[in-house]
């Protein structure tokens, strides 16, 4: 399965094993990484699994779809890497991947 390490926005670190299929957030809710709330479950309708994708995996995480892009409209601190952690499915090609929590986000 591949690894994915979630950092908080203070530094703390949690290298959590993901199951092929399930969204990155998924992975992060089941290893109760702190700082992912998914309060829509994930369904795009909330912008609490907000991440930033490290430039490194930006091409293998995806583009962000329209949705996406309005949802983030309501996270705080976006960057050109935010993502929804909900939008990105888990696959072979993420394994080491290193996504970053925003401040205000724990």
């Amino acid at each position: 399965m591949p690894q994915v390490t979630f950092i908080e926005h203070n530094g703390k670190s949690h290298s959590v094993t993901a199951m092929e299929g399930l969204s990155l957030m998924r992975a992060a809710i089941d290893n109760n990484v702190p700082g992912i709330d998914a309060d829509c479950g994930g369904m795009c309708a909330c912008a609490t699994c907000h991440v930033y994708v490290d430039a490194a995996w930006a091409n293998r995480t995806g583009e962000r779809t329209a949705m996406e892009k309005d949802m983030l409209n309501f996270a705080a601190a976006t960057q050109d890497n935010s993502r929804l952690a909900c939008q990105i499915p888990i696959t072979m090609a993420l394994d080491g991947l290193v996504v970053t929590m925003p401040d205000g986000q724990h």
